[in-house]
């Protein structure tokens, strides 16, 4: 060990060994190998796999190997306490959560040293980050659970809830999801990662010291067949899941039709884009911290550096000079800035990458790293668009580097990705900043900073990163079944399918005016060339277009250059609403007469228009009304939540109810200012048709509705599979909602399924914020304040 003298002529970094003593001990203490944490205590291990520390490659435990009998085991455990535990008053749950917050504090630096022998992430980061936070998420959310029947009135938990957490942040991705599903009333079985399940363990038993009754929460360990029994247990209500993209599109499909609740936080290859006029120093700094931070292992990691053309030389010099002074090696000594990677297959897998990036052209320049199951800092540069390195998230500590010219360059290849989980943006311009912040497509975007997270601050994505947030009122709200007015109905029979032959009898009228569709903001004849008969009791009422995939194809691609009504602002979006309204109203008779025409008695029929016509107005006055929040989070931030639209929207409309059903759906996406692709009532389509007039009379730009009608399963299915479409909305079938649910994990577009007939669309059920909600995605906005 170098003398004081040496260090202060030198000014090299002595070792700066964690003392592991206690964390070992309770190794030794289960050295006979753990089971499963169910109904308040541990199982007998069972058939039980090696669980390594990364940095050594020594085995430090025995774990058991989860089994379909022991989730089944799991999953009673949670049933069973879930009503109990539910019928608490929430400042009993409060109080638990309380509880589970204190004595993670007071056992703060065991589990900080666990998490480091498990991982290899450095103890500073386990210290100082990991677990803070988690005691944040226990504390936050004991204060949901005070207050949740103020703020979410006639909410109820969900059920059993399984979880699936990852390996990067074992003890943290816990808390982010224990924490609220508790705090809403529900109960948890949790399988933690194969390669790090120690520390879940280690709360178990922090969860019985603190209280926590028995069932409520329930651990089981395993490898991805065990997560597969979770995901595929029919008693499970709410599934969350954080991973890969390629995983959480197998969970989509597994669970389409189920009914199952569904959060997936996934993959990400974040932008870090520093404009000119950036603070060039912080900027590199925060590099460090936006990749080589946990060892680049982090799904928001900033691996993509964007960096003006006219500071790159001078921030590349800057930043090779930087990672020159990073330090990798024992992730127990305190001055080390890198540990090791989680496991020797992930190492394999980034340095495969790598030479697969350097093969393509890209040139690498690397740190140094020590041997065994470390990875040395890395720079590529020279990347082209197509070279694996820019396109694969390669979870490790390597950052490629592209210049721009103009923050239109920069946005566009900020933009160049499947994913959209966060963005960095460094400028000293805060009206820039800010405007691209708005731009960018991603859950999460930090100013002049980068992996900032807390409780009271949603996290999640876009795109194929994932839908849902964790943490914040929106995290609070994956866990709650919203109130639905009223009782539910019998679901709606199906409609009788299209039929384009010529009929023996046709409309009274001698001539008739075939419905075409609506797209573009123009009357378009159906690709197909073919038409269908729609009937009413007394008969033939008129014609409607066959609508085929290439009518959706230009329906969507309409709906794309119609982006601009998102832009606009709420109360112009408002003004246009009330216009559609006073025209609907204008024409409220001939509405009337063509719903009657369908075997609507009059009372009914004009009852439909007049509900149609208040829903009208009711989202017209929330479309400048339903804004977003100012998050208090723990840092000298302002976190902006901003209410986004989600983009192009696909809606699926019941048959019954033709006039209302459309409105009630179309209406909540374009207050919210999303475009739409809308079927209409299969049977009785006429009322969607008879609305053209009103939209052009209304100053609705073209594009922002468009109408498509046909066959709706087989139109739906189209939709949903449409890569250019951000979400679908269906109320049809139980068959059709889980084909939607299918075909949607291609991008994993959000989905909103219903069984047609179950929800009362003429009652309070049928409008809500629950519809705005749908119609919106939250982006966070860290902003610096007050620094």
């Amino acid at each position: 060990m170098p003398t004081l003298t040496e260090i202060l002529e030198t000014m090299d970094y002595g070792p700066a060994p964690e003392d592991a003593k206690i964390a070992q001990s309770w190794l030794d203490k289960h050295s006979g190998g753990f089971g499963h944490f169910i109904n308040g205590q541990f199982t007998k291990p069972g058939q039980c796999f090696a669980v390594s520390n990364p940095a050594t490659g020594a085995e430090i435990a025995q774990v058991t190997q989860g089994t379909a009998e022991d989730v089944e085991m799991a999953v009673k455990a949670a049933r069973a306490a879930q009503p109990k535990w539910a019928a608490l008053p929430g400042h009993a749950r409060a109080k638990h959560l309380y509880a589970l917050a204190r004595h993670v504090q007071q056992h703060a630096r065991f589990l900080a040293v666990l998490e480091t022998i498990d991982n290899g992430k450095p103890i500073r980061e386990t210290r100082d980050i990991d677990v803070p936070l988690v005691a944040r998420h226990f504390y936050h959310h004991a204060g949901w659970a005070e207050i949740m029947a103020d703020e979410f009135p006639g909410a109820t938990p969900q059920g059993v809830c399984g979880q699936v957490i990852p390996w990067n942040f074992p003890l943290l991705m816990l808390a982010w999801k224990v924490a609220p599903a508790l705090a809403a009333g529900n109960t948890v079985v949790l399988k933690p990662a194969e390669y790090t399940p120690l520390t879940a363990l280690a709360l178990a038993e922090i969860a019985a010291e603190a209280g926590l009754p028995k069932g409520v929460l329930n651990i089981v360990t395993g490898d991805g067949a065990t997560g597969a029994a979770i995901v595929g247990h029919g008693d499970i209500d709410k599934l969350a899941f954080t991973g890969s993209t390629d995983v959480g599109r197998i969970i989509r499909r597994q669970t389409a039709g189920s009914g199952k609740g569904l959060t997936l936080e996934l993959g990400g290859k974040s932008p870090f884009i520093v404009f000119a006029d950036a603070d060039i120093d912080a900027a590199v700094e925060g590099v460090v911290d936006a990749i080589w931070f946990n060892q680049g292992q982090v799904c928001c990691a900033g691996s993509r550096i964007l960096v003006a053309e006219s500071i790159a030389p001078r921030f590349t010099q800057l930043l090779k000079q930087r990672m020159t002074k990073l330090r990798v090696g024992d992730p127990l000594d305190k001055s080390i800035d890198m540990g090791a990677i989680v496991h020797p297959v992930q190492l394999d897998r980034i340095a495969s990458l790598v030479d697969q990036g350097k093969a393509s052209g890209a040139a690498i320049t690397q740190g140094t790293a020590p041997q065994g199951c470390f990875y040395p800092p890395t720079l590529a540069e020279n990347v082209e668009p197509a070279n694996i390195l820019a396109t694969e998230e390669i979870f490790g500590p390597v950052v490629t580097l592209t210049t721009f010219r103009t923050p239109e360059d920069a946005l566009a290849l900020a933009n160049a990705t499947n994913y959209g989980l966060a963005a960095s943006v460094w400028s000293e311009n805060v009206n820039l900043a800010l405007d691209v912040a708005a731009k960018v497509k991603a859950g999460v975007v930090w100013i002049n900073a980068t992996n900032l997270f807390d409780a009271a601050a949603g996290f999640g994505g876009y795109r194929e990163s994932g839908f849902g947030r964790e943490g914040g009122r929106e995290g609070m709200m994956a866990y709650l079944r919203p109130a639905r007015p009223g009782k539910p109905g019998k679901p709606e029979a199906s409609p009788a399918t299209p039929d384009p032959l010529p009929a023996l009898s046709g409309p009274a009228q001698p001539i008739d005016r075939t419905a075409k569709m609506y797209i573009g903001g123009k009357q378009a004849r159906p690709d197909s060339g073919y038409v269908y008969q729609v009937t009413g009791p007394k008969g033939p009422v008129g014609m409607a277009g066959l609508g085929n995939r290439k009518d959706i194809r230009n329906a969507v691609e309409a709906a794309h250059k119609a982006a601009g009504w998102g832009k606009a602002t709420g109360h112009n979006r408002a003004q246009v609403l009330y216009y559609l309204a006073e025209n609907l109203s204008a024409r409220a008779g001939e509405f009337a007469d063509r719903l009657h025409s369908f075997g609507q008695s009059k009372k009914s029929a004009e009852a439909e228009v007049d509900a149609t016509l208040r829903r009208a107005f009711w989202y017209a006055a929330q479309a400048d009304k339903f804004d977003g929040a100012v998050h208090s989070t723990s840092n000298p931030y302002v976190t902006l939540a901003m209410n986004e639209p989600l983009g192009v929207v696909g809606v699926a409309c019941p048959d019954s109810l033709p006039l209302l059903g459309l409105m009630s759906l179309v209406l909540p996406a374009i207050a919210m200012g999303n475009a739409v692709v809308a079927l209409p009532s299969q049977s009785h389509p006429l009322a969607a048709t008879d609305l053209y007039q009103v939209f052009d009379t209304s100053d609705l730009p073209g594009g922002v509705v468009n109408l498509v009608t046909g066959p709706r399963d087989e139109l739906a299915k189209t939709l949903a599979d449409h890569d250019d479409v951000a979400a679908m909305w269906y109320f049809g079938s139980a068959e059709g909602c889980a084909m939607v649910e299918t075909a949607s994990a291609g991008n994993l577009k959000q989905t909103w399924t219903e069984v047609a007939g179950t929800r009362d669309f003429t009652g309070p059920a049928g409008q809500g914020r629950e519809f705005l909600h749908r119609a919106t995605q939250v982006k966070n906005i860290w902003v610096p304040y007050g620094e």
